[in-house]
């Protein structure tokens, strides 16, 4: 996202949340993982703030490890990776989560109902055309599944963080 006079991107946001300079945000950085992100400094800060610069995953990687921010990972998965745009569930609130284990739930049922036939076509190895739409919806379920499972695992790890930051 890039920044105009009058937004600011996501990156900077958090930051900002946290009442951090840049300078006071690439020192927490530069302490991540025994230094290894040292080199997003004051001025690469900047520049992935102002959207000059592509960020990078290990960026984002940083950032999140160094405000606590486990979902500035999901954000850019979803917002700036074009794998993520397409695999990547957003996960935002507490609500959401409730919501998706409901689907999930569902999704895991509707599966369990389906194994039998799932067996059946993997039997030989081959998916013939009586196959393909049953194949279809099995998989569809398993793609619900996959996006619930990773929304969970992401809330899970923000409450964690919250959780730490209350102590």
């Amino acid at each position: 996202m890039a920044k105009t006079s009058e937004t600011k991107t996501t990156f900077q946001e958090v930051r900002d949340e946290l009442g951090l300079s840049r300078l006071e945000a690439a020192n927490l950085i530069s302490e991540v993982d025994n230094g290894k992100y040292g080199y997003l400094d004051e001025n690469k800060l900047v520049k992935i703030e102002h959207g000059t610069v592509k960020v990078q995953p290990d960026d984002v990687v940083a950032l999140s490890k160094a405000y606590n921010r486990p979902e500035l990972r999901n954000y850019y998965c979803c917002h700036q990776c074009s794998i993520g745009k397409l695999d990547a569930p957003e996960v935002d609130d507490a609500n959401n989560v409730h919501k998706t284990l409901v689907e999930m739930s569902v999704s895991l049922e509707s599966i369990n109902a389906k194994k039998m036939r799932l067996m059946e076509i993997l039997a030989d190895g081959k998916v013939d055309d009586t196959e393909i739409l049953d194949l279809n919806k099995i998989l569809e379920e398993l793609e619900k599944i996959s996006m619930a499972v990773e929304a969970i695992q992401i809330w899970c790890e923000k409450m964690k963080v919250i959780r730490n930051e209350e102590k």
